[in-house]
């Protein structure tokens, strides 16, 4: 299936479970391509690109139980993290679930795939809100799963 394809399904299938609150196809868009360029900032640690795609009381989560509070916080975290485990990190969203018409969660699976050909898979949920029109990052969790 072709990437275009499978983008179309998962906006489908988000929008019909989520009960068509008044959001738009142009909103599941718009939810995966914030994470999409999350995850481009993150591999050229392009903070800029960072800061504006996060709210001010952005907060993340991270597999290490750290809990970062603030954009500032956050970018720092972000790019430090991006610094020491370089790679390239793949965030494919598989559901976008609306809270109300501002605020939506999407869960992605995320892997890093790590300069010496190993794999880190996760799993990330988005936190997004729309501020003045535009969907931001507020929170972000990550959970590395442990096998159990």
């Amino acid at each position: 299936m072709s990437k275009p394809a499978i983008i179309c399904v998962v906006l489908l299938s988000a929008l019909f479970s989520s009960g068509l609150r008044g959001q738009t196809i142009e909103d599941g868009k718009a939810i995966i391509d914030l994470v999409g360029m999350y995850a481009d900032a993150r591999d050229r640690v392009d903070t800029v690109l960072l800061a504006s795609l996060l709210t001010e009381d952005v907060d993340q989560l991270v597999s290490t139980g750290e809990w970062r509070h603030g954009k500032a916080a956050a970018i720092d975290g972000m790019s430090g993290s991006s610094r020491a485990n370089p790679g390239d990190r793949v965030l494919k969203v598989e559901r976008v679930r609306y809270l109300d018409e501002r605020c939506a969660l999407a869960d992605a699976r995320y892997v890093i795939k790590q300069e010496n050909g190993t794999e880190r898979k996760m799993w990330s949920t988005f936190i997004a809100v729309k501020v003045k029109g535009n969907w931001k990052i507020s929170g972000i969790r990550n959970m590395l799963p442990s096998g159990n």
